[in-house]
């Protein structure tokens, strides 16, 4: 590694004490450097792209070679002091050899999750497409924000166009949006922007200035309304939860009750969060009815298709969000179901009346000169709650242009093909136990084991099966054979939520995963 200039490891705190004591004019010369080295780069970019190329390939085979071979395990588990010490975490005042520094990169990678790996089905994302993950790395190489059509003109045309097409799947032929960090961001913008059509004056006056606002969600929403409610003064007082049937769909006529119920004790609604594909059941609330209710009363519907918003790319499929177009606000997110990578997370708006612009802006001039050379309504920086925003429409652009809206309807297709014929297979085997028919692409089971089964009326049998998922989900980790999630949820103990969408999966891997759950739970 090449010698770095002297005043590199002072530290800034010494190097602003010497300025400070040493009464240094401007005509004065410096000791700390010398005039040889202000003429040199601090950085060598040759030397740079050496480690950067070598660093790519153990990314290569440590991550999308290893990361993806079914022989391979999906983690190598360790515990968290003796994780601590293999990655040496600590930071120290001098650098590393490039040798030491592709260690660690290796040994991040080495002891990371394998998310794209087959076996992994733990999460609401999965699996590896190729050309978004090219649109990634070109997204971080280029390191622009968006905010500007002067520093990032190719990106503010491809978001709005990529933007476009999502809310032509919506059913609009106009319209407004943006990308945004996550789902959770994406639902607090349509809260936000619901109060600032309802209630304008909010964004000077504040809160204190409306009567009290009531917000509406199923007992099956995203976790994130209630975030939102809390995060923007409304308060989770406030957020009505609406009973949801044994589907776990939001029932139209205990909305109108909810609704009635708030009214009456004072509250003023403005805002109903419907969910197009539920976390765990993956349900999808009647959007029809939902949206008869609110165009009576004047409410704003949102619907959050974080997860299930992909079924829109389906024929088959996009029945279930039937309605949708009714909408005002619609959250989804390509990284789930789409693999475009996180993140990557889009609020999609019916109005034309650059609401989104008006409730968000602050006019800092320093970034939106009024008397630019060009378009200035091509700076959309001033949507956004944030400043600095990272481009997530590359990945997104780069594999729609790779496999067609065609090729997104296939793997949406072969999702629920899957599901299908996992829930036919479990059916044949002893001790898998469907917790409710899958709507969508989540399987919620029990695995019951042999020493269980028949034994449904003892009195700890409950206590004894909510043990079962948590016993299986530790040995398949420290085995690092598959990942699967589970949890608890309403009245029901643990049950297992198998996620099915990567397009790296075949029948083989559901077969396998029924088998594993069988080797790992058979003698609990």
């Amino acid at each position: 590694m090449s010698q770095l200039p002297r005043f590199w490891n002072l530290g800034w705190s010494n190097i602003l004490d010497w300025w400070s004591n040493s009464g240094v004019s401007e005509q004065e010369s410096s000791p700390l450097y010398s005039q040889q080295e202000l003429n040199e780069a601090l950085l060598d970019h040759r030397e740079g792209q050496i480690f950067l190329t070598k660093a790519f390939q153990v990314i290569l085979e440590e991550v999308l070679f290893k990361g993806t071979d079914v022989k391979e395990k999906v983690c190598d588990w360790r515990e968290p002091g003796e994780l601590a010490a293999l990655l040496d975490l600590e930071l120290r005042e001098n650098g590393e050899t490039q040798k030491q520094l592709l260690k660690r990169v290796q040994d991040v990678a080495k002891y990371s999750v394998k998310t794209s790996h087959p076996r992994f089905y733990n999460q609401l994302f999965a699996g590896v497409d190729y050309h978004a993950l090219a649109g990634r790395f070109l997204t971080e190489a280029l390191n622009t924000s968006q905010y500007t059509y002067e520093v990032a003109p190719v990106f503010v045309l491809m978001e709005e166009v990529v933007l476009s097409k999502l809310r032509s799947l919506v059913g609009w032929t106009q319209g407004d949006g943006i990308f945004c960090p996550g789902g959770t961001v994406s639902n607090m913008y349509a809260m936000n922007l619901a109060r600032f059509r309802a209630f304008p004056e909010v964004k000077v006056k504040g809160q204190w200035a409306l009567p009290r606002l009531a917000v509406f969600a199923s007992q099956e929403s995203h976790y994130s309304v209630m975030k939102a409610a809390a995060f923007q003064g409304i308060g989770t007082e406030n957020v009505f939860k609406v009973n949801v049937d044994d589907r776990g769909c939001m029932n139209p006529e205990d909305l109108g009750e909810k609704i009635e119920l708030a009214k009456s004790q004072g509250a003023v609604p403005f805002f109903v969060h419907a969910t197009s594909g539920t976390t765990v059941k993956g349900a999808f609330d009647p959007l029809e009815p939902i949206a008869d209710l609110c165009e009576r009363l004047g409410l704003w519907l949102h619907v959050d298709a974080a997860w299930g918003g992909s079924v829109l790319l389906s024929k088959k499929h996009k029945h279930l969000m039937k309605g949708v177009e009714r909408a005002d606000s619609v959250t989804w997110n390509p990284h789930k179901m789409m693999l475009t990578g996180l993140q990557c997370s889009a609020i999609l708006l019916k109005d034309t009346t650059d609401l989104l612009k008006h409730c968000h802006c602050a006019d800092a001039t320093y970034l939106f000169q009024q008397d630019k050379f060009y378009d200035k309504s091509l700076d959309t920086g001033d949507k956004s709650i944030q400043c600095g925003r990272k481009v997530d429409c590359l990945k997104l652009w780069l594999m729609w242009k790779a496999v067609g809206s065609q090729g997104l309807e296939e793997r949406v297709d072969r999702a629920f093909a899957h599901v299908r014929y996992l829930v036919e297979e479990m059916k044949k085997r002893q001790g898998f136990q469907l917790i409710w028919e899958p709507e969508f692409v989540n399987v919620c089971f029990w695995f019951i084991p042999p020493s269980l089964r028949g034994n449904e009326n003892s009195p700890d049998y409950r206590d004894k099966l909510a043990k079962v998922a948590p016993a299986i989900k530790e040995r398949m980790m420290k085995q690092g054979t598959m990942m699967v999630g589970y949890q608890p949820h309403g009245g029901l103990v643990n049950f297992f939520r198998m996620i099915v969408i990567s397009p790296q999966v075949s029948k083989q891997e559901m077969t396998f995963f029924l088998d594993e759950i069988e080797r790992l739970g058979n003698d609990l």
